[in-house]
């Protein structure tokens, strides 16, 4: 009887193993005209399994089993595309959109990316896949781009990034092509006074359920952006489903997300993709981690409509919203009243929203248009009362900021391709724009608008040299009596050397502008705004950049870029006895008059190694180190607020297979980061006036501690026929290392006190897709 036992639980065993399966699709076209490629070669890695494209340009494989796959897309003249990672679950079709750019000599095997430039540097895609499986991103993109060399986040609570030693003014948010007001909740996390901000809060209201595969750029730009000198994050919708319909559920300590994307009809590959998102972060809150002893609540809403035209186009219609709110009341037991803060009643209030219309369509096979229009506005509040410790009840007004501002984008841009070695990109920018200044007598507003044409040359010198040539223009004006017009010229050029198969040098330059935030144009005196700086020019800056990349197998590359930027119109005060600069700016509202007559440089070195997620790792290291300074109006040099000197992040981690529908994934992140600097605190001066009074005030002479911050995600996903999970656990700050946020003179402790940043975060999520 014994020798039957083995070959029972063999039968056993295999009669309950089931390969789960599902489905891998999408569609190849060309980059230039959007046409679809038929005959277009698809090959999965595993397995070799390949197939050929269809009339419509369309691929499909069929009942794959669930896992990790590699692809790589060939098409006669074209340039071969490499996938390094797609990740198939049952329950959800995984759907690719391929464009393919004519062949020159190139890398062994081109990455995709979202809509690249053919030669400019600093450009870095960020996927879906990467915001689910990085470490303590929040399903939030920009929290992903910390990971990139040279990025670092202001303040732990927010995602507002400092590119290169730039303030997080200097970045510029676009949705799908074109620029949009700050699309972030509660921005005013993270600041030291606690005002909303221009750019950057605590999450991304666009959910990452929504996004395709979206541009990270540091500069310099191409020829199509404007109006930035920082960096640029270009978040692009995915279409739903169009053949069946999916859902997504998720519920975690952050909140609750549902998603729905599928066909309208049947008979119609139109298709749709929403998701709903509601936060619970008060149960952070009861587990006893502290955001300041404030309660935060936010939600939103997001859609993306997607509608086939005939000869190959497309329309779509997307939209996005939300609202949220953070409130500090005082403990009713005042006696735990430890900081002048505890004795504070603060409520603010946030709601953004934007909406628009794209419109695709090729012309013949050689060219294409491309027309996005979208209208954003955001509205922000925050007010502040000091409560009576007898009787609880707000006692005096401390506080009473706000910020609106609205934009109205239109772009329209016109493809073609004269022979596979010459490409030209031509178009226009149109934005009119409104910002609100704070609370006053007069209820200001700053109204401005700018047009932007431009046209890009791409032009393949020889089959190992391609150029790209660009001119931008940049008309602005703000429709007040003493603000002056500007028309600016913007020269853009890049050169790209295939030295060999293996290995790239590029050299880039950009000349950019960028208008100012709505905090340098407006200066504040008590309640009052008095509109001094209405006279100032955009800020400009020359941005070159010389880089290497070597591949040494399709998931492992090495780059290295060598960058300087120099900044010049820098608004900085003309008072002789401050050392203000706009560069060391986010959300302050400094009492001065600015004059353009200031400067800033920047230059370092960085270089990062990335092993896309290939035999069941991946890793990205990065690090730069760099300088940043700026010059005041008595050309005095000093070291910019962000000016941290080194940045180094690493990102890794392993899966580990548990039969064929079992995956147990282990993640970290590491970021070691150079201090900020801060004002130094005149705590005598303060203790007589009875708040923050900074030596100096302009100047940042103070270097914090460096930052350190070690991340740890752990996941486990699991398939069943028709559905599939994932159970994870975030542990943002694992080690619960004090970072500095700033310095302040606190009234109740009498003293400067430091205030750090967040400690450990733990979130815990369940993910369902059926």
């Amino acid at each position: 009887m014994l020798r039957f036992l083995p070959l029972l639980f063999f039968v056993f065993t295999t009669g309950f193993a089931q390969t789960y399966t599902s489905t891998i699709r999408g569609t190849v076209r060309d980059a230039d005209t959007g046409s679809p490629l038929v005959g277009a070669t698809v090959q999965l890695v595993q397995g070799q399994t390949g197939t050929i494209t269809g009339p419509d340009g369309t691929f499909r494989f069929d009942k794959l089993a669930v896992g990790r796959y590699q692809a790589t897309v060939t098409y006669v003249g074209y340039e071969t595309i490499n996938i390094p990672e797609i990740l198939l679950e049952s329950g959800k079709e995984n759907i690719i959109q391929v464009k393919l750019s004519p062949a020159g000599r190139q890398l062994q095997e081109a990455t995709v990316s979202a809509a690249r430039p053919v030669a400019f540097n600093s450009v870095q895609p960020i996927t879906m896949e990467q915001t689910f499986r990085y470490a303590a991103t929040y399903m939030d993109p920009a929290r992903v781009a910390t990971s990139f060399p040279g990025v670092a986040a202001a303040n732990d609570q927010a995602n507002g990034l400092v590119i290169r030693g730039n303030s997080p003014n200097s970045m510029q948010w676009r949705l799908e092509g074109v620029e949009i007001v700050n699309p972030n909740h509660l921005s005013n996390a993270g600041t030291f006074s606690d005002r909303p901000t221009s750019t950057g809060g605590g999450v991304n209201i666009l959910s990452t359920q929504l996004l395709a595969t979206s541009s990270f750029l540091a500069g310099p730009f191409p020829a199509q952006y404007g109006n930035v000198n920082g960096g640029v994050l270009d978040m692009n919708l995915r279409k739903g489903n169009d053949e069946q319909t999916e859902f997504t559920a998720q519920a975690s300590l952050l909140g609750f997300d549902v998603a729905a994307e599928g066909p309208f009809s049947k008979k119609s590959k139109a298709s749709y993709l929403v998701n709903y998102r509601y936060s619970f972060t008060g149960l952070l809150g009861a587990m006893g981690v502290s955001f300041g002893g404030e309660d935060i609540n936010f939600q939103d809403l997001s859609f993306n409509l997607n509608f086939p035209t005939a000869k190959g186009g497309k329309f779509t219609v997307f939209g996005m919203g939300g609202l949220s709110d953070n409130t500090l009341k005082p403990d009713k037991d005042t006696t735990t009243w430890e900081f002048y803060k505890d004795g504070q009643h603060i409520v603010y209030r946030g709601k953004m929203g934007a909406a628009g219309l794209t419109f695709d369509q090729p012309i013949g096979n050689r060219a294409s248009i491309r027309t996005v229009i979208a209208g954003s506005g955001l509205h922000s509040t925050r007010k502040a009362f000091l409560v009576d410790p007898k009787t609880l009840l707000n006692d005096e007004v401390l506080g009473d900021d706000q910020i609106s501002s609205s934009k109205i984008s239109f772009n329209t841009t016109f493809n073609y391709r004269f022979n596979a070695k010459q490409r030209l990109k031509a178009g226009i920018f149109l934005t009119s724009q409104q910002f609100g200044t704070p609370p006053n007598f007069f209820d200001e507003k700053i109204n401005a608008w700018i047009v932007q044409p431009f046209v890009n040359w791409s032009y393949q010198i020889a089959p190992a040299v391609t150029t790209e040539i660009g001119l931008h223009a940049m008309i602005s004006k703000l429709r007040e009596e003493d603000a002056k017009g500007s028309f600016l010229l913007e020269p853009r050029a890049a050169l790209k050397w295939q030295v060999a198969d293996n290995q790239q040098l590029s050299l880039s330059y950009g000349l950019h502008s960028q208008l100012q935030s709505p905090n340098v144009y407006a200066a504040t005196y008590g309640m009052t705004t008095i509109r001094r700086n209405m006279h100032l020019k955009p800020t400009r800056s020359h941005h070159l950049v010389l880089g290497y990349q070597q591949t040494f197998n399709k998931s492992n590359s090495l780059k290295v870029e060598a960058y300087l930027q120099n900044q010049f119109d820098v608004p900085v005060g003309e008072d002789l006895g401050t050392q203000y600069s706009a560069l060391n700016l986010i959300e302050e509202r400094p009492e001065v008059h600015f004059q353009n007559k200031g400067k800033g440089l920047t230059y370092g070195l960085e270089a990062s190694f990335q092993k896309f997620l290939t035999n069941d790792f991946y890793m990205l290291a990065s690090g730069s180190i760099y300088d940043a300074t700026y010059l005041d109006l008595n050309g005095n040099r000093g070291a910019s607020r962000f000016g941290g000197r080194h940045t180094f992040s690493l990102t890794a981690g392993k899966e580990l297979k548990s039969g064929d529908a079992n995956i147990w994934g282990i993640n970290a992140k590491i970021l070691w980061i150079g201090g900020f600097r801060d004002r130094p605190v005149d705590e005598e001066y303060s203790r007589t006036l009875k708040f923050t009074i900074y030596s100096n005030s302009g100047l940042y002479s103070v270097k914090m501690k460096d930052y350190f911050r070690p991340d740890l995600r752990i996941y486990w996903k699991k398939s069943k026929t028709k559905y599939s999970r994932t159970l994870a656990l975030d542990l943002q700050n694992v080690s619960g290392t004090k970072n500095e946020a700033y310095r302040y003179f606190d009234i109740r402790q009498d003293k400067v006190v430091t205030q750090y940043q967040l400690g450990l975060i733990p979130v815990l999520s369940y993910r369902w897709e059926f």
